[in-house]
């Protein structure tokens, strides 16, 4: 019943003129992301102001949900880890969009289910017409699509941010460098997609925060893992790479917020 109720939602949806349905999505909380990992700004990034809500309370920030990244290919030493990036690298763009107090975050855990619930994800992609309508169910306003490659270290991310209202893609972008700078890139194409949607930039002195945070891939790829345990119900396994994390990458405060979160 549960499956045939979507399936008419997303039908509706998909079928309107680009108008939201009647009755709108429920609003997620503001300023916040559930999910395990979904770490706000470290405690050397600046504070930002608090969000101001509408005139009758409600959060009226553009809202941004993020699909996993497909893994395009990925070749030579430890390319069997990346597919755990497909989870990794949504996380970690959630984590970062995070810290721009000026837009509202869908939780990872709600797409995660309407993917498996609708095995959406059996091929790998969605179209941009199927993103819009689960961007609508949600209550989005944009989402984040892409995929990465990774060809003997030399580590790319296509990423395409769509319009839910329209469900026209908006802006595609592209960031490449060396698989060691994994983290950097995330960063720099979390700026670009609320550059392509014309949103709120993140404050320059906390994106300059962010980046002077020393995040080998090794830990990207590690927190990934983790991800990926905990999403299978495996918490004991998640909970000893996070401590792991902790352990050897301090700076990665992402593994730190998920053992709090687990209560771990």
């Amino acid at each position: 019943m549960r499956r045939v109720l979507f399936l008419t939602l997303l039908m509706f949806a998909g079928c309107s003129s680009g108008a939201p349905p009647a009755t709108p999505a429920p609003q997620q909380p503001a300023g916040t992301v559930a999910d395990a990992g979904a770490a706000q700004a470290p405690s050397t990034a600046p504070a930002q102001p608090a969000p101001r809500p509408g005139p009758d309370g409600v959060d009226t920030r553009p809202a941004i949900a993020v699909f996993p990244f497909v893994n395009g290919g990925s070749y030579g030493q430890d390319a069997e880890n990346f597919d755990a990036l497909e989870i990794g690298v949504q996380q970690m763009l959630l984590t970062e969009l995070a810290q721009n107090s000026s837009l509202r975050i869908v939780e990872r855990s709600i797409i995660r289910d309407i993917i498996a619930e609708q095995d959406l994800g059996a091929s790998g992609r969605v179209d941009p017409q199927t993103a819009a309508g689960i961007g609508r169910l949600v209550g989005a306003r944009y989402i984040v699509t892409g995929q990465f490659t990774d060809l003997y270290g030399d580590f790319r991310m296509d990423g395409r941010i769509i319009n839910v209202e329209t469900s026209e893609i908006v802006r595609t972008d592209q960031v490449r460098d060396r698989r060691e700078k994994l983290y950097d890139l995330i960063v720099e194409l979390a700026g670009r997609m609320t550059t392509g949607a014309n949103l709120p930039p993140l404050p320059a002195a906390v994106r300059n925060a962010r980046l002077e945070r020393e995040i080998p891939a090794e830990a990207v790829t590690l927190f990934a893992r983790a991800q990926v345990y905990q999403d299978a119900g495996r918490t004991d396994r998640a909970i000893e790479l996070y401590r792991s994390i902790q352990e050897q990458f301090p700076e990665m405060t992402e593994a730190r917020e998920a053992l709090r979160q687990l209560g771990a």
